[in-house]
């Protein structure tokens, strides 16, 4: 009876196992249905809930299938985490992130790290103010059309532009009474640098204001009241006194007041003739200087001439007009030919050159020594000094440029180095090249490219 009894109860629980395990099947089966009808129909939405329990998942699934599948939309669809409503899940936020991302602009995209910022900031040229150029001791020079070349150069000298110079020689006897200035100085036109006196300085005055007032006296008479002769002798008797105080260096103004003030005859004030420099001054109180010494020389350095001595080969490619380069110790200015002598010395066998500079600020002075730069159009380029180069972040060399934006860095060819002196190339004519503080804009540029990222 107990073994009946066994039996049955195995059948029982058999049979219920089997029932349980059919039905198990069945659940199963209608999971992976529903499983495969939500991958064809929701793609994205089959792999929004990958790596989390799965028994969940299925369960989930499972009420899904008393939904329709075509009311389920994307942006409600939650994989029983809560995922469809967080941000991280955010497909249509996303979306809109990618699709803004990919039209932004490079200079305004960024990478996480502010480096969209940076990238814009480097695309722009270096900006200073007039007042940090100067505190940087930035110095920029035009350069020529001309090409030049390092082996083309001539050992030269500044001399005074004979031009913008004055040579203050009275063509009478006078003392020295007064000085005003000093050697060295500058002075503007019309500026008193000595008063002048003397026995002839006197008797000269003294005849003009006479003949002056006969020439006076003769011009309001009537022509038949006074021959044309003697007419004409009172007027050019009046011209040889007044042409005799000209050659004092008197001007026509002082001229004038001489007539009018008889009482100052005897000394007048020697004044500049230019704005200059006071120069070759050999004045001494109480000293008389004879007719034709000269007393001092005012001359006016915004302006010199160069002279050199050149071989004939060299001088083959000079012409009148065209230009050439100066370099006085570590500045190097722009300059003309504006002569050349076309006789050899008989001594050194060279020619000498004559070129004329300008000289802003009166850096550069009379007597100095320079090197002269001549054109040679054969090996071609253009001649930097070596403050105006710099090495950029690759290595290779690089000069600034100013722009209307500011400084630039541009890299060149350096094709020879000599003497502190560079024969560049890769250079447009007309640009406007930093030739000094080159060092100070590379470590400015340096600064608006570091990354702390090291990217």
């Amino acid at each position: 009876m107990k073994n009946q009894q066994s039996v049955n109860n195995s059948f029982e629980l058999n049979a219920t196992g089997n029932a349980t395990t059919n039905a198990i099947t069945r659940a199963m089966g209608f999971g992976l249905f529903i499983t495969l009808a939500a991958a064809i129909s929701l793609p994205s939405a089959a792999f929004a809930g990958e790596g989390h329990d799965h028994g969940a998942e299925t369960a989930d699934k499972t009420e899904l299938s008393t939904t329709s599948l075509e009311n389920i939309s994307l942006e409600t669809a939650d994989d029983g985490h809560g995922h469809g409503e967080e941000e991280g899940h955010d497909h249509e936020a996303e979306s809109v992130e990618k699709a803004e991302l990919k039209n932004a602009s490079p200079e305004t995209a960024d990478d996480g790290h502010g480096h969209g910022e940076e990238a814009e900031e480097e695309g722009h040229a270096l900006q200073l103010t007039a007042e940090q150029q100067q505190l940087a001791g930035i110095e920029v020079a035009r350069l020529s059309e001309e090409s030049f070349s390092l082996e083309a150069v001539a050992t030269a000298t500044l001399v005074v532009d004979r031009d913008r110079t004055m040579t203050l020689a009275p063509q009478l006897d006078v003392r020295i009474e007064q000085r005003h200035v000093v050697p060295g100085q500058e002075v503007k036109k019309g500026q008193p640098l000595l008063t002048l006196g003397g026995v002839a300085v006197a008797q000269a005055q003294a005849e003009y204001i006479n003949a002056a007032a006969e020439w006076s006296r003769v011009k309001r008479m009537s022509k038949s009241a006074v021959s044309a002769s003697r007419r004409l002798q009172a007027q050019v008797d009046a011209e040889l006194k007044r042409a005799t105080l000209e050659a004092m260096k008197m001007t026509s103004s002082q001229i004038g007041a001489l007539e009018s003030n008889p009482e100052t005859i005897g000394s007048y004030q020697l004044l500049a003739p230019i704005n200059g420099r006071v120069q070759q001054d050999l004045a001494m109180l109480g000293q008389v200087i004879a007719a034709g010494t000269a007393l001092m020389q005012i001359t006016d350095e915004s302006h010199l001439w160069v002279e050199a001595q050149v071989t004939p080969k060299q001088s083959e490619n000079v012409s009148v007009g065209s230009k050439a380069l100066v370099r006085v110790g570590d500045k190097t200015l722009e300059a003309k030919i504006i002569g050349r002598s076309h006789e050899l010395d008989s001594v050194t066998r060279t020619e000498q050159i004559l070129v004329s500079l300008e000289n802003p600020g009166h850096v550069i002075h009379a007597g100095q020594f320079a090197e002269l730069y001549l054109p040679n159009a054969v090996q071609g380029g253009v001649i930097l000094p070596d403050a105006a180069l710099t090495r950029g972040g690759d290595g290779d060399w690089q000069v600034f440029i100013q722009d209307e934006d500011g400084f630039e860095a541009v890299e060149v060819e350096v094709v020879q180095r000599q003497r502190g002196m560079n024969l560049v190339r890769g250079l447009a004519a007309g640009s406007n090249v930093v030739v000094s503080g080159a060092f100070f804009l590379a470590s400015e540029q340096a600064k608006s490219g570091f990354d702390i990222h090291n990217h």
